[in-house]
């Protein structure tokens, strides 16, 4: 007989069973998982001596220079959790123009001339690092031996923990930058117009009698992706390859009917959500919705707003979560824009607003791109837009 790998893949389909998460939600509360792995402002503030956090929230406010000495207690408290949760190395994570993240592990342990060894993480090192740059897109910005690179931290994108099979990583989120400071990644540039919007803004604001500390971007990015199961994966080196379908032929059903958007979600793929909520939770990622899209074995999953650097951060492990949980679900996770011809393609719509911080609480989270209910409100509404 002879043997049809088509055939077989969907054998092995029909015998698959939705698989269990490792945490069990109805035993473990939601509200104590949710940021666990997080080296969060609420953390700092618990841990960190009052004048140290009191210089770090000034920093990530009005960007003001930290000294030294508070760099090093920082460290050195980002240090001591991250080794209570079992890390063993940190890595400055940074986004390469290569649509991907981009990290080098180094241990926390130094030896020492007597042959022991010891954990050390100073200020130095959690504010910079020196990857090798020669290898990364720059966009013709400079020539391949011009290798040096630059890792800055971002202390607005909180450190997170990152647990693997044999051990676990302190993830600290950093913008990546040439030594003349030209972007070499996609973050120095969110960054830069981060700034440049806020300080503008403030000085409108000013304009109209508002006293605000900083106008931060916000946004919630929906993240479309499509599932396939794993046997079917393997069969398509185009897929493998390039993250798409190159050949083929249109399935008997497509999305005509209109009946897979908000569709009942099948059990194998709602544990697959489950799973990958529990994880996002751990790094306090806030993922609120979830439902079919509209193309066959097309799906979303959405977050509540956070600031911009936090939320682009947030998004990309959202989709290394994904590619992770989806293999432990014999599932392939798709984020191509148009992975099949036919049907609709995958989008990752941004929900793009501008949010107040100030001392007082009158103002303090205001949305700039909000109606007001008055006609003082609606002017300062109507001049952001303008704006905008």
């Amino acid at each position: 007989m002879v043997r049809n790998a088509r055939q077989e893949a969907i054998k092995a389909i029909a015998a698959t069973q939705p698989v269990k998460s490792a945490i069990d939600p109805t035993k473990t509360s939601i509200a104590e998982l949710y940021g666990e792995n997080v080296f969060n402002m609420a953390l700092m503030r618990k841990v960190l001596p009052k004048a140290v956090f009191a210089s770090l929230v000034s920093t990530i406010e009005k960007g003001a220079k930290l000294d030294s000495a508070n760099a090093d207690a920082i460290a050195s408290a980002m240090k001591e959790w991250a080794v209570a949760k079992g890390a063993t190395h940190y890595t400055h994570q940074f986004q390469p123009m290569t649509g991907a993240t981009a990290e080098k592990h180094d241990a926390f342990i130094s030896y020492t001339a007597d042959g022991t060894a010891i954990n050390e993480f100073s200020g130095k090192v959690l504010i910079q690092g020196e990857p090798d740059a020669s290898s990364f897109p720059s966009g013709g910005l400079r020539a391949t031996f011009e290798a040096r690179g630059y890792t800055a931290w971002d202390p607005s994108s909180p450190a997170w923990i990152l647990e693997g099979v044999n051990g676990k990583t302190l993830v600290i989120p950093t913008a990546f930058c040439g030594w003349k400071g030209e972007a070499l990644d996609e973050k120095t540039p969110l960054l830069r117009s981060i700034d440049a919007l806020s300080k503008q803004a403030v000085r409108l604001l000013k304009i109209l009698g508002k006293e605000v500390n900083r106008v931060h971007s916000t946004v919630g990015p929906e993240q479309e992706y499509f599932l396939i199961d794993r046997n079917f994966y393997l069969q398509r080196p185009d897929l493998i390859a390039s993250g798409r379908t190159l050949f083929g032929a249109k399935p008997p059903k497509g999305q005509e009917m209109e009946d897979h958007y908000f569709g009942s979600i099948r059990p194998r793929i709602l544990a697959f959500m489950s799973d990958v909520e529990l994880e996002c939770y751990k790094l306090g990622i806030p993922l609120k919705t979830r439902h079919n899209e509209v193309a066959p074995a097309q799906f979303e999953v959405a977050p509540i707003f956070e600031i911009s650097q936090v939320a682009a951060d947030h998004n990309m492990v959202v989709m290394e979560t994904f590619r992770q949980v989806a293999n432990k679900h014999g599932l392939q996770a798709l984020f191509h824009e148009k992975p099949f011809a036919g049907v609709n393609g995958s989008g990752k719509h941004n929900n793009w607003s501008m949010s107040i911080a100030a001392s007082g609480p009158d103002l303090d989270g205001d949305n700039l791109l909000e109606p007001g209910k008055t006609p003082h409100q609606n002017l300062r509404f109507l001049l952001v837009l303008a704006g905008v």
